[in-house]
């Protein structure tokens, strides 16, 4: 749950990311330190039905979905860019679609 980290002991923060689809359209608790925030949803692979095959390709692409915004959001140049333009890649990088699977 994310009570704990906007708990008043909870560290500051400097980003938060949300993933859940419920969370984009919900209020967030106040984060300790301002942290810049982003959503960055991925459709839950636990609710997936079917097949062990599909719940397992259903993790997969989470993962690599949320793999890849990790990679190009820890290769951007955080020091030498304005708070403005890093939210925007920030959003933008939550808008990327999941890497294709069939290759």
């Amino acid at each position: 749950s994310w009570d704990e980290f906007a708990a008043p002991a909870a560290p500051p923060l400097d980003f938060v990311f949300t993933l859940c689809d419920q969370a984009a359209g919900e209020v967030c608790p106040y984060w300790p330190g301002q942290p810049m925030t982003a959503h960055w949803g991925v459709p839950d692979p636990a609710a997936v039905e079917g097949s062990q095959t599909q719940q397992w390709l259903a993790f997969r692409t989470a993962f690599r979905a949320l793999e890849n915004r990790i990679r190009i959001f820890t290769s951007l140049p955080i020091a030498s860019i304005d708070r403005l333009k890093l939210q925007q890649h920030l959003d933008a990088i939550g808008r990327m679609p999941a890497p294709d699977e069939s290759g």
